[in-house]
């Protein structure tokens, strides 16, 4: 990603309405999709500055990976401990049949071969571990947002489907999330096509409606897992390791 992602992310993890309203539902859908032990071992990969790890700590004990420096130091300062920097497809370093479970929250899109990806994933999983991703869901909606954030693709919920199929991993769960505001979204991509300006702004909007954003998406937590969502932002997956 470029440094001014990152800087952004720093800046706004804590009250930015996707980052704060997306925890709560990742929460949500690890509880109803995901089966943990009660000293259960999870890997956060591609953890950015860190704004997942307290949430996912309250399902156990919590190792981190990320490849650019200063968020890790970042991230190091919230986990209290070491955060390893092994890329991925081949995650260096990180034991094989280590972890009950691995988060790759929006990680996967990044990296050119997304196959050898998950096949790096399923070599640290535990048997039975489950995999946990989330990706920026329909090839159409491209933008200078998916450009700054050096993403190679956006995903179909077919062609991330065909993905898993291709790996050592058995799909479990696959469905929608960020549904709500989906229509919002459309719209202002729309717009921005008309007026030809297409671009990256990541700072959250003005207070009233950061808010608003964020109560609406966070709304999804008490269906996701549950019931199917419509067409949304983003798509994500419960896979389990063999």
């Amino acid at each position: 990603m470029d440094r001014s992602v990152y800087e952004a992310m720093a800046e706004h993890d804590e009250r930015h309405w996707w980052y704060r309203a997306r925890r709560e539902v990742v929460a949500a859908l690890i509880c109803r999709k995901v089966t943990l032990p009660k000293d259960a071992q999870l890997l956060e990969i591609g953890c950015g500055t860190g704004h997942n790890l307290a949430m996912l700590g309250e399902f156990g004990s919590v190792d981190a990976l990320e490849v650019d420096a200063i968020a890790r130091e970042l991230a190091e300062e919230r986990l209290g401990h070491k955060v390893l920097s092994s890329p991925l497809p081949e995650l260096k370093g990180v034991p094989s049949d280590r972890y009950d479970m691995v988060a790759a929250l929006d990680v996967v899109e990044h990296i050119p071969d997304d196959k050898a990806a998950l096949d790096g994933i399923a070599r640290v999983l535990k048997p039975g571990g489950k995999l946990l991703v989330t990706v920026p869901a329909h090839q159409w909606m491209w933008s200078a947002h998916d450009v700054v954030n050096h993403h190679q693709r956006r995903y179909s919920k077919a062609a991330l489907t065909r993905l898993f199929e291709q790996s050592p991993l058995k799909l479990e769960a696959i469905g929608y999330l960020n549904s709500l505001l989906f229509p919002v979204a459309m719209a202002e991509r729309l717009a921005s096509k008309l007026r030809g300006k297409d671009d990256a702004n990541l700072a959250p909007p003005a207070e009233p409606i950061n808010q608003a954003l964020e109560r609406i998406f966070a709304l999804e937590r008490r269906v996701i897992g549950r019931v199917p969502l419509p067409p949304g932002l983003s798509l994500f997956a419960v896979a389990s390791a063999t």
